[in-house]
């Protein structure tokens, strides 16, 4: 296991550092929360898949720094093609390609995928490779538009989360839903937050949402 170096000086004075002490506050899990990790897809984790519309990919570069992105598409738009073996479609985006930029210098990677309204999520962890086989790029067209990538994810770990954290964030309750209306809209924090003085909060609006509609 690499340990990375501490991070620098801090503000704050009561710092766990070793897994030891971790532990030691912590306790260690019980037998089911070790042995629910399945290491493959099976029958039901395919199926949570294949309802899920949302994902979020984790990965981290050569240097250790992590970066999480969000994936949407239409339920079942993460394909099984066996027990060991995801692909995900690499849709049309800002052209950063963090994540994929990521797995090339390191293959590890973490998927939560998330299906509304229900309180479980399932968490897939593995290694990833960056792909462009026409064969399976085909399978994913929409629209006539078929990506240029996809990233296929060898499963090493797979296992559902319980729903505490939804629970605790109410996150499916519609009445704790907090209205747009009471925070800045995207174009105003752009323009605060990169000082654009060449363009108006309408023209900025109006510029995203026409890039938002080009899905594939």
């Amino acid at each position: 296991m690499v340990i990375l170096e501490p991070v620098g000086p801090s503000r704050f004075v009561d710092v766990v550092s070793t897994i030891e002490d971790l532990r030691a506050l912590v306790g260690v899990p019980g037998d089911g929360a070790v042995r629910k990790d399945i290491g493959r897809i099976d029958t039901h984790a395919a199926g949570f898949i294949a309802r899920a519309p949302y994902m979020m990919l984790a990965t981290s570069g050569a240097d250790g720094r992590c970066d999480v992105s969000p994936r949407g598409d239409g339920p079942g738009f993460v394909r099984v093609l066996d027990e060991q073996t995801l692909l995900i479609p690499e849709r049309p985006g800002n052209r950063r390609v963090d994540s994929l930029a990521n797995i090339i210098e390191n293959p590890h990677v973490g998927l939560f995928f998330l299906v509304p309204g229900w309180q479980d999520t399932l968490r897939v962890n593995g290694r990833a490779q960056v792909i462009r086989d026409a064969g399976l790029l085909e399978g994913f067209a929409v629209n006539g538009k078929t990506p240029l990538l996809a990233i296929a994810v060898h499963v090493e770990e797979c296992y559902l989360h319980c729903a505490k954290s939804i629970r605790r964030s109410r996150i499916w309750e519609h009445g704790q839903w907090t209205p747009r209306e009471q925070f800045p809209s995207t174009a105003q924090i752009a323009i605060d937050q990169l000082n654009l003085t060449d363009c108006t909060v309408e023209d900025l609006a109006a510029s995203m949402e026409q890039s938002n509609q080009r899905l594939y």
